[in-house]
């Protein structure tokens, strides 16, 4: 047995799913298979138990997993101290974000790290909220990106940033000459929404109902970018992070104005499981993600 097969397999316990544990390991899916059968052979006994419909370990498949996870953190923290003792900052780090701030607000953060670690090989991948958070949880990302967090016994929060969120527009709309609105303005108006599962909408919809302003949803998307679209056909209008639409509002396709006198605020936050082993290149970029005004970042990228 080989410790590969032992971080294939506690993969597969943790996602329980084959094709998740082939996906984290670079491996095909019936490699996956073949390497549970070779340890089942190896130790001469059943490990999962195949009467059940979902994915169930027997006894001792439990026993191995255990096992195989102490000497996957051992050997673990031992890379960490030899990267350590050597100063050097190499390795691979998985990162889950949603859309908007892997898209808006990652790239400076990101850009800066990777100057300044170039051994470090940094993996983005785009998800919806509710899956960034089961990426972190069952071991397939090292770092997750979220907005609005939700605390969990498992996960550690990090906050990094916060953005302004704004009402955006179509330059045609009627409301699109205000600098500035209250909430009571938007009641009856044709609303382009995020889908009810993301967080940014849950936030939008406690706002709509602390003013008792109901709005007319004509439109719901899953991410940031299908309710620009939206909003460039001037189906209606969007509560949406500011730094989401920078782009557009410059090219004048287009305009926001300030909700509330900007009272309301999106909290970004970095998580990541607690029993997460931190390598140096993990630490470090924590650090970057948590430390780095996105001023300075910016400042970087001019220089």
């Amino acid at each position: 047995m080989h410790i590969q097969n032992f971080k294939t397999f506690c993969d597969l316990v943790e996602t329980q799913s084959f094709s998740k544990a082939a996906r984290l390991n670079e491996v095909t899916q019936s490699a996956v298979s073949q390497q549970l059968k070779a340890m089942e052979s190896f130790y001469d006994m059943l490990i999962i138990d195949r009467n059940q419909k979902k994915f169930r370990l027997t006894q001792q498949g439990t026993t191995l997993y255990s096992t195989f996870k102490e000497i996957l953190n051992l050997y673990e923290k031992l890379n960490c101290e030899i990267q350590e003792m050597r100063n050097v900052v190499s390795g691979t780090i998985q990162i889950s974000t949603v859309n908007s701030i892997g898209l808006h607000e990652l790239p400076p953060y990101l850009n800066s790290f990777m100057k300044e670690f170039p051994s470090v090989n940094t993996r983005v991948e785009y998800r919806r909220a509710n899956l960034v958070y089961e990426d972190v949880l069952h071991g397939s990302a090292d770092i997750g990106l979220v907005a609005f967090p939700t605390n969990h016994k498992e996960l550690t929060i990090i906050p990094f940033a916060t953005d302004e969120l704004v009402v955006a527009m179509n330059p045609n709309h009627p409301l699109a000459n205000k600098k500035s609105l209250k909430i009571e303005n938007l009641k009856g108006i044709d609303f382009i929404a995020f889908e009810k599962d993301i967080p940014t909408r849950k936030a939008t919809d406690e706002i709509l109902k602390k003013a008792d302003v109901e709005v007319s949803i004509v439109m719901e998307f899953d991410n940031v970018e299908t309710v620009k679209r939206g909003l460039e056909i001037n189906a209606g209008v969007a509560i949406i992070p500011k730094n989401t639409v920078s782009n557009e509002t410059a090219r004048n396709q287009l305009v926001t104005c300030r909700l509330d006198n900007s009272t309301h605020l999106r909290p970004l936050s970095l998580i990541h499981k607690k029993s997460r082993m931190l390598t140096p290149a993990l630490r470090s970029f924590i650090e970057k993600m948590q430390n780095t005004k996105i001023n300075d970042l910016e400042k970087q990228t001019d220089d």
